[in-house]
């Protein structure tokens, strides 16, 4: 037993004799286990920090997640967030244990991670039915659902929704503006801040009428700042300023 017992302990090399040693195999594996690690950390699928739902086609949901378009099947996982059920109005999602509804259209929910200073630089969307472009979003901090249209010179609202989200609308600039059903009176203001995903525009004009609207139209004193780009459902707004 002394004999297989010797055979199986390291020798110590003549002269190390109560010196700190250990065999040459485990002290090269030691830094090999390290970048193990750190390539699982590397590795690790990122958490995602917002999501929000654009469109549903069966049991998939149209997800935006950190700014980006996502399809996601029922049951299935995207960085992190798991699609637990979907309808045509709304989805509800699980992140961490942590059930989300999120509505149709509505603004983009924080997930818990640090919260976006709205400094991005782009903006996805997918077409909605009708082709048309419908996002959750934000004027001065409250939320609005935004229609893009093109062919608005500006940000327009009914209002109703002006008043909804507290803006002193009367005091703007009076005047007058072509719509599809005719001259409208409107008054002119300057928003604060606008929002839309994870970029955030200051000092943008709009135009506020009486007649109510069904979204708020995202309009050219919007859209200009950006370069668009479409291809097929999905629209990417980039950021020129």
């Amino acid at each position: 037993m002394g004999r297989l017992a010797g055979r199986l302990s390291p020798s110590i090399p003549k002269g190390h004799e109560g010196a700190s040693w250990w065999p040459v195999a485990a002290r090269r594996s030691a830094p090999m286990r390290l970048l193990a690690a750190a390539m699982l950390l590397i590795a690790a699928p990122a958490i995602a920090q917002t999501v929000s739902m654009s469109g549903s086609l069966g049991d998939k949901a149209l997800l935006m997640i950190d700014g980006a378009p996502r399809t996601v099947a029922t049951g299935a996982t995207m960085q992190g967030v798991k699609l637990v059920r979907v309808t045509g109005s709304d989805a509800v999602v699980e992140v961490k244990g942590k059930r989300v509804t999120l509505p149709l259209g509505g603004a983009q929910v924080n997930l818990g991670g640090t919260p976006s200073d709205g400094g991005g630089t782009q903006i996805v969307l997918s077409a909605g039915s009708g082709g048309h472009f419908v996002s959750g979003g934000s004027i001065n901090g409250k939320a609005v659902r935004f229609l893009v249209d093109t062919g608005a010179t500006h940000i327009s609202m009914g209002a109703n929704e002006a008043e909804r989200i507290g803006l002193d609308y009367r005091s703007g600039r009076p005047g007058m503006t072509h719509t599809a059903n005719g001259v409208m009176a409107v008054c002119k203001i300057s928003l604060a801040s606008v929002r839309v995903g994870e970029v955030q525009l200051y000092n943008v004009e709009a135009l506020v009428g009486q007649a109510p609207m069904d979204h708020v139209l995202l309009g050219n004193s919007f859209l200009t700042r950006f370069q668009m780009k479409r291809e097929n459902d999905t629209m990417t707004l980039s950021k020129r300023y």
